[in-house]
């Protein structure tokens, strides 16, 4: 067959397939996520609270001795006590997420019952689920504007279904044009690009005041790397392929290059305040959201203060 062809048409077929693929998945990934987020909403509180911003929160009693220009008159009016009218605190409610779902996401190997995709497809929709129940509102970075609605998981899932063809050209981190100060934004992903990408992508948005969660989702044999004997290895990005004579011997150095990988994605996120948190997909998906809500949590209380 042609290599033009080769990289062509059937590179075209199979994007295809794999984009109808990820859109018949998602009722099912909706199903799951829902049930996940099950598992954790009792402690997910919403972080709203009153401060700077420029949503309305909501009127409260005026207190003596505040400035008198915090008194909302026209409120005020229509009763016999004073109003002020309060905005909410905008790090308190709008949460951005992200999911790689490039061709190298699509890795399920024998030790694990889902692919990383999916694993990240039900995290990404989980934590919109349990966000909008709080009363956050809610955006697909690259893809829409926040919502504020209890079925937010499922406009985002419709999102994901529509945009869907157009995955595999798509960065693992698109652009956050319309995040602004006090947002969080959660990437999910195996974060295995070139760090100077991310370290980039990561500074960029911590410059603007930004809190973020990267979410590093792998399989397992990725984490230990089991093979041995006559191995050949494929990058589903490119379609290049390697052959180990004995795979054995590699994997020593493998596992230290994705230790000092880490190490940096972790130094990296420890200097602008950011977390990390690593998932496997052979575990529950219910362990991975209660280490992010406590880093969604934190990272509030920390941009309260």
């Amino acid at each position: 067959m042609a290599p033009a062809r080769a990289g062509g048409e059937l590179g075209l077929e199979r994007r295809l397939v794999d984009a109808k693929g990820l859109a018949d998945g998602l009722p099912d990934l909706l199903v799951e996520a829902s049930r996940v987020a099950q598992t954790v909403i009792a402690g997910w509180h919403g972080r709203r609270r009153a401060g700077q911003g420029e949503t309305f929160w909501q009127f409260r009693p005026f207190i003596d001795g505040e400035p008198a220009s915090r008194v909302d008159w026209r409120r005020s009016a229509r009763d016999d006590h004073l109003f002020v009218r309060e905005r909410e605190w905008e790090a308190a409610h709008t949460l951005w997420l992200t999911a790689d779902l490039s061709a190298s996401m699509v890795y399920r190997s024998k030790l694990s019952q889902t692919t990383k995709r999916d694993r990240a497809l039900v995290l990404l929709l989980a934590l919109a689920e349990v966000a909008a129940r709080a009363g956050e509102r809610v955006g697909l970075l690259g893809l829409s504007r926040p919502i504020a609605s209890r079925n937010a998981a499922e406009r985002l899932a419709a999102t994901l279904a529509l945009e869907a063809a157009e995955a595999e050209g798509r960065t693992a981190l698109p652009e956050p044009n319309d995040v602004r100060r006090f947002s969080d934004v959660v990437a999910i992903g195996d974060l295995l690009d070139p760090l100077p990408a991310t370290v980039a992508w990561v500074e960029m948005l911590a410059r603007r005041g930004v809190q973020g969660t990267l979410v590093q989702v792998l399989d397992p044999v990725e984490e230990t790397f089991p093979f041995d004997g006559r191995t050949e290895f494929r990058d589903p990005e490119t379609g290049a392929r390697i052959v180990a004579g004995r795979a054995e011997t590699w994997a020593e150095a493998y596992r230290t290059a994705l230790a000092a990988h880490r190490d940096a994605l972790t130094n990296l996120c420890r200097r602008v305040g950011w977390s990390l948190v690593v998932h496997h997909t052979d575990r529950p998906a219910s362990e991975v959201m209660i280490a992010i809500h406590a880093r969604l949590a934190g990272a509030a209380t920390r941009a309260g203060t």
